[in-house]
Protein backbone atom coordinates (compact mmCIF):
# COMPACT_ATOMS: atom_id res chain seq x y z
CA UNK A 1 0.00 0.00 0.00
CA UNK A 2 1.33 3.09 -1.11
CA UNK A 3 2.24 5.93 1.60
CA UNK A 4 0.49 9.09 1.82
CA UNK A 5 2.23 12.34 1.59
CA UNK A 6 1.79 13.13 5.12
CA UNK A 7 3.31 9.78 6.27
CA UNK A 8 6.13 10.17 3.90
CA UNK A 9 6.87 13.98 5.39
CA UNK A 10 6.98 12.31 8.71
CA UNK A 11 9.13 9.67 7.71
CA UNK A 12 11.34 12.07 5.94
CA UNK A 13 11.19 14.31 10.00
CA UNK A 14 12.75 11.23 11.77
CA UNK A 15 15.01 9.64 8.86
CA UNK A 16 15.64 12.48 6.78
CA UNK A 17 15.93 11.50 2.72
CA UNK A 18 18.35 10.54 0.09
CA UNK A 19 19.13 12.84 -2.95
CA UNK A 20 21.66 12.74 -5.82
CA UNK A 21 22.76 15.96 -7.12
CA UNK A 22 23.56 14.60 -10.74
CA UNK A 23 20.58 11.97 -10.90
CA UNK A 24 18.32 15.19 -9.98
CA UNK A 25 19.93 17.69 -12.71
CA UNK A 26 19.64 15.19 -15.81
CA UNK A 27 15.99 14.73 -14.47
CA UNK A 28 15.14 17.91 -14.83
CA UNK A 29 17.25 18.39 -18.34
CA UNK A 30 15.64 15.70 -19.73
CA UNK A 31 12.17 17.33 -18.57
CA UNK A 32 13.26 20.73 -19.36
CA UNK A 33 13.93 19.52 -23.11
CA UNK A 34 9.87 18.19 -23.57
CA UNK A 35 8.95 21.47 -22.29
CA UNK A 36 11.00 24.06 -22.74
CA UNK A 37 9.43 25.48 -26.17
CA UNK A 38 5.70 25.21 -25.43
CA UNK A 39 6.20 26.31 -21.66
CA UNK A 40 8.51 29.36 -23.18
CA UNK A 41 5.79 30.59 -25.00
CA UNK A 42 3.35 30.35 -22.59
CA UNK A 43 5.29 32.82 -20.24
CA UNK A 44 6.23 34.92 -22.79
CA UNK A 45 2.39 35.50 -24.09
CA UNK A 46 1.94 36.18 -19.77
CA UNK A 47 4.71 38.22 -19.90
CA UNK A 48 3.15 40.69 -22.23
CA UNK A 49 -0.17 40.29 -20.70
CA UNK A 50 1.17 41.26 -17.20
CA UNK A 51 2.71 44.16 -18.96
CA UNK A 52 -0.63 45.23 -19.89
CA UNK A 53 -2.12 45.15 -16.77
CA UNK A 54 0.47 46.73 -14.60
CA UNK A 55 0.31 49.49 -17.16
CA UNK A 56 -3.66 49.40 -16.83
CA UNK A 57 -3.66 49.72 -13.10
CA UNK A 58 -0.92 52.68 -13.30
CA UNK A 59 -2.94 54.45 -15.85
CA UNK A 60 -6.30 53.74 -13.78
CA UNK A 61 -4.78 54.79 -10.55
CA UNK A 62 -2.86 58.36 -11.74
CA UNK A 63 -3.87 58.64 -15.60
CA UNK A 64 -1.85 59.02 -18.18
CA UNK A 65 -0.58 62.11 -17.79
CA UNK A 66 1.31 61.40 -14.53
CA UNK A 67 2.97 58.71 -16.31
CA UNK A 68 5.64 60.85 -17.98
CA UNK A 69 9.40 60.78 -17.83
CA UNK A 70 9.14 63.49 -14.57
CA UNK A 71 7.38 61.00 -12.44
CA UNK A 72 9.23 58.02 -13.59
CA UNK A 73 12.47 60.16 -12.08
CA UNK A 74 11.23 60.93 -9.05
CA UNK A 75 10.62 57.93 -8.48
CA UNK A 76 13.70 57.37 -6.95
CA UNK A 77 14.06 54.88 -3.69
CA UNK A 78 14.02 58.64 -1.56
CA UNK A 79 11.08 59.60 -2.54
CA UNK A 80 9.37 55.70 -3.14
CA UNK A 81 7.22 56.22 -0.33
CA UNK A 82 3.59 56.93 0.73
CA UNK A 83 1.16 55.95 -1.61
CA UNK A 84 3.37 54.78 -4.38
CA UNK A 85 5.11 52.29 -1.45
CA UNK A 86 1.60 50.82 -0.54
CA UNK A 87 0.66 50.71 -4.15
CA UNK A 88 4.10 48.80 -4.85
CA UNK A 89 3.62 45.97 -1.93
CA UNK A 90 -0.43 45.90 -3.10
CA UNK A 91 0.63 45.10 -6.89
CA UNK A 92 3.82 42.75 -6.14
CA UNK A 93 1.24 40.84 -3.47
CA UNK A 94 -1.81 40.74 -5.70
CA UNK A 95 0.41 39.49 -8.98
CA UNK A 96 2.25 37.50 -7.18
CA UNK A 97 -0.79 35.37 -5.65
CA UNK A 98 -2.56 35.77 -8.76
CA UNK A 99 0.20 34.12 -10.85
CA UNK A 100 1.35 31.43 -8.53
CA UNK A 101 -1.42 28.78 -9.82
CA UNK A 102 0.04 30.05 -13.24
CA UNK A 103 3.32 28.72 -11.61
CA UNK A 104 1.98 25.23 -10.43
CA UNK A 105 -0.04 24.84 -14.14
CA UNK A 106 3.87 24.84 -15.41
CA UNK A 107 5.31 22.28 -12.79
CA UNK A 108 2.50 20.26 -13.95
CA UNK A 109 3.33 20.73 -17.45
CA UNK A 110 6.61 18.95 -16.68
CA UNK A 111 4.52 16.21 -15.10
CA UNK A 112 2.69 15.76 -18.07
CA UNK A 113 5.81 15.69 -20.20
CA UNK A 114 7.35 13.42 -17.98
CA UNK A 115 4.45 10.92 -18.55
CA UNK A 116 4.62 11.92 -22.64
CA UNK A 117 1.27 12.80 -21.90
CA UNK A 118 0.05 15.95 -24.38
CA UNK A 119 -0.41 19.09 -22.47
CA UNK A 120 -2.71 21.79 -24.03
CA UNK A 121 -3.07 25.73 -22.58
CA UNK A 122 -5.53 24.47 -20.07
CA UNK A 123 -3.04 22.30 -18.44
CA UNK A 124 -1.37 25.73 -17.52
CA UNK A 125 -4.70 26.82 -16.21
CA UNK A 126 -5.53 23.70 -14.48
CA UNK A 127 -5.13 25.12 -11.29
CA UNK A 128 -7.49 27.69 -11.59
CA UNK A 129 -9.96 26.40 -10.03
CA UNK A 130 -10.86 24.46 -6.19
CA UNK A 131 -9.88 23.75 -4.13
CA UNK A 132 -6.11 23.71 -5.85
CA UNK A 133 -6.59 27.39 -6.35
CA UNK A 134 -7.74 28.54 -2.59
CA UNK A 135 -4.57 26.88 -1.36
CA UNK A 136 -2.21 28.22 -3.56
CA UNK A 137 -3.48 31.85 -3.31
CA UNK A 138 -3.11 31.47 0.55
CA UNK A 139 -0.03 30.26 0.76
CA UNK A 140 1.24 33.00 -1.87
CA UNK A 141 -0.08 35.14 0.40
CA UNK A 142 1.53 34.00 3.19
CA UNK A 143 4.75 33.79 1.95
CA UNK A 144 4.48 36.86 0.28
CA UNK A 145 3.49 38.88 2.90
CA UNK A 146 6.05 37.38 5.24
CA UNK A 147 9.22 38.18 3.01
CA UNK A 148 7.59 41.54 2.04
CA UNK A 149 7.13 42.49 6.17
CA UNK A 150 10.97 41.04 6.81
CA UNK A 151 12.21 43.48 4.03
CA UNK A 152 10.43 46.19 4.67
CA UNK A 153 11.57 45.91 8.39
CA UNK A 154 15.16 45.63 7.71
CA UNK A 155 15.19 48.27 5.31
CA UNK A 156 13.75 50.67 7.15
CA UNK A 157 16.57 49.99 9.98
CA UNK A 158 19.00 50.67 7.49
CA UNK A 159 20.49 46.85 7.03
CA UNK A 160 18.68 46.01 3.57
CA UNK A 161 20.81 42.81 3.00
CA UNK A 162 19.84 41.26 5.62
CA UNK A 163 16.32 41.84 4.82
CA UNK A 164 17.11 40.43 1.01
CA UNK A 165 18.99 37.33 3.00
CA UNK A 166 15.87 36.87 5.07
CA UNK A 167 13.53 37.16 1.72
CA UNK A 168 16.03 34.44 0.00
CA UNK A 169 15.90 31.92 2.61
CA UNK A 170 12.03 32.11 2.69
CA UNK A 171 11.71 31.62 -0.88
CA UNK A 172 14.17 28.95 -0.66
CA UNK A 173 12.66 27.06 2.07
CA UNK A 174 9.27 26.92 0.99
CA UNK A 175 9.99 26.07 -2.73
CA UNK A 176 8.67 22.69 -2.78
CA UNK A 177 4.89 24.35 -1.47
CA UNK A 178 3.32 24.23 -4.43
CA UNK A 179 4.21 20.60 -5.83
CA UNK A 180 3.07 19.44 -2.34
CA UNK A 181 -0.30 21.10 -2.93
CA UNK A 182 -0.92 20.06 -6.29
CA UNK A 183 0.38 16.44 -6.08
CA UNK A 184 0.48 15.90 -2.51
CA UNK A 185 -2.68 17.53 -1.77
CA UNK A 186 -1.81 19.24 1.34
CA UNK A 187 -3.17 22.47 2.47
CA UNK A 188 -1.31 25.27 2.52
CA UNK A 189 -0.01 25.88 5.67
CA UNK A 190 0.90 21.94 6.06
CA UNK A 191 2.70 22.55 2.51
CA UNK A 192 4.76 25.56 3.86
CA UNK A 193 5.61 23.60 7.24
CA UNK A 194 6.41 20.29 5.27
CA UNK A 195 8.55 22.31 2.50
CA UNK A 196 10.13 23.55 5.32
CA UNK A 197 10.84 20.40 6.89
CA UNK A 198 12.08 18.90 3.56
CA UNK A 199 14.94 21.55 3.11
CA UNK A 200 16.11 21.99 6.25
CA UNK A 201 17.20 18.17 5.83
CA UNK A 202 19.68 18.54 2.85
CA UNK A 203 19.70 22.16 2.29
CA UNK A 204 23.35 22.14 0.85
CA UNK A 205 22.61 20.12 -1.94
CA UNK A 206 18.88 21.33 -2.95
CA UNK A 207 20.59 25.35 -2.59
CA UNK A 208 23.32 24.17 -5.15
CA UNK A 209 20.57 22.73 -7.28
CA UNK A 210 18.47 25.60 -7.37
CA UNK A 211 21.66 27.82 -7.89
CA UNK A 212 22.50 26.00 -10.77
CA UNK A 213 18.83 25.79 -12.51
CA UNK A 214 18.64 29.84 -11.85
CA UNK A 215 22.23 30.52 -13.75
CA UNK A 216 20.72 27.54 -16.47
CA UNK A 217 17.18 30.04 -16.62
CA UNK A 218 19.31 33.44 -16.98
CA UNK A 219 21.41 31.62 -20.16
CA UNK A 220 18.60 33.03 -22.11
CA UNK A 221 19.57 36.86 -21.66
CA UNK A 222 22.67 36.35 -23.95
CA UNK A 223 22.32 36.73 -27.33
CA UNK A 224 18.57 37.91 -27.48
CA UNK A 225 16.80 38.84 -24.07
CA UNK A 226 13.87 36.69 -25.39
CA UNK A 227 15.50 33.44 -24.84
CA UNK A 228 15.02 34.13 -21.26
CA UNK A 229 11.18 33.19 -21.45
CA UNK A 230 12.39 29.79 -23.04
CA UNK A 231 15.23 29.22 -20.24
CA UNK A 232 13.21 30.07 -17.55
CA UNK A 233 11.17 26.47 -17.71
CA UNK A 234 14.32 24.45 -16.79
CA UNK A 235 13.60 26.18 -12.75
CA UNK A 236 9.79 24.80 -12.74
CA UNK A 237 11.02 21.14 -14.53
CA UNK A 238 13.90 21.45 -11.59
CA UNK A 239 11.22 21.50 -9.10
CA UNK A 240 9.16 18.69 -10.21
CA UNK A 241 12.59 16.98 -10.29
CA UNK A 242 13.26 17.35 -6.93
CA UNK A 243 10.21 17.05 -5.73
CA UNK A 244 9.77 13.25 -7.74
CA UNK A 245 13.02 12.42 -6.26
CA UNK A 246 12.09 12.86 -2.84
CA UNK A 247 8.16 12.76 -2.03
CA UNK A 248 7.27 10.95 -5.40
CA UNK A 249 3.42 10.69 -6.91
CA UNK A 250 1.06 8.55 -5.73
CA UNK A 251 -0.46 6.72 -8.81
CA UNK A 252 -3.69 7.07 -7.22
CA UNK A 253 -3.89 10.75 -6.86
CA UNK A 254 -2.40 10.64 -10.61
CA UNK A 255 -5.49 9.12 -12.14
CA UNK A 256 -7.95 11.64 -10.07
Amino acid sequence: MMKTTKEKIEEIKTNGYHIDFANVFNHAFENYKKIALYAGLMIFVFAILLGFLVGGILIFTFGVSALNEKMLTNLTEENFTGVYMVLYLAISIMLTCLFTPLFAGLIKMAHCGEKDEEFHVSTVFEYYKNPYFQELVIASLIITISTTILSQIFNLSGIKIIGALFTALISFFTILTIPLIIFGDLKAIDAIKSSIIIVSKKPLILLLLMVVSYIASLVGFIGCCIGIFFTVPFMYSMYYAIYISIIGIDPENELE
